[in-house]
């Protein structure tokens, strides 16, 4: 009596994807992708080698380079997403009218303090983006820096200031010691 192998009959692409499917997930763990999203990126991938598989000489190779770029322009675009959330949240806070004046003078405040400790250059694009209201061909005006390249900068500093309002919180940073007090900015952040 004969066993079915079943790697026996596999078609060649379920034999590629036995070989490959551990050192993709390999990838996915080592990229930190979650679970929802590495099932997405890995369809992905496998559809994009479906559609381009007679160009492509080596499947495996292809596979995991392909994964591994997908990988980095998901996080790559996470980023993007968050200070394009921090952008408009900024603007839009600064544009409404708060409650009482005192109020928007504090948060200005706070956020004027933030951006002190960012590098100068930071320091120079968030305060005409974000405290002077320039948009951001006029902010690359005033700098010198290109149209094209502006975007990129200011999701740098706005990377840079997401960070330091990170490290503000309660949570991530040492408290302070006896006769100390907290900053204005470390107490609307607790807020």
């Amino acid at each position: 009596m004969q066993v079915n192998d079943p790697g026996k009959h596999a078609s060649p692409f379920e034999q590629l994807l036995e070989r490959v499917e551990p050192r993709l997930k390999g990838l996915l763990w080592f990229y930190r992708i979650p679970t929802d999203d590495a099932a997405d990126l890995f369809q992905d991938t496998f559809f994009s080698l479906l559609y381009s598989a007679h160009e492509v000489n080596d499947p495996e190779a292809w596979l995991l380079g392909t994964l591994k770029r997908k990988c980095l322009m998901y996080w790559r675009n996470r980023r993007r997403s968050l200070y394009a959330a921090v952008d408009e949240t900024l603007l839009e806070w600064l544009a409404t009218p708060m409650a009482p004046p005192q109020e928007r003078e504090q948060l200005l405040a706070d956020l004027e303090s933030l951006i002190e400790r960012l590098p100068p250059k930071c320091r120079k694009v968030l305060r005409l983006r974000f405290l002077l209201g320039y948009e951001p061909q006029e902010v690359a005006e005033k700098l010198g820096y290109s149209s094209t390249s502006i975007g990129k900068i200011t999701h740098r500093c706005l990377a840079a200031l997401s960070h330091q309002m990170f490290l503000s919180q309660p949570a991530h940073r040492p408290r302070p010691g006896p006769g100390q007090g907290a900053t204005r900015a470390e107490g609307v952040l607790r807020r």
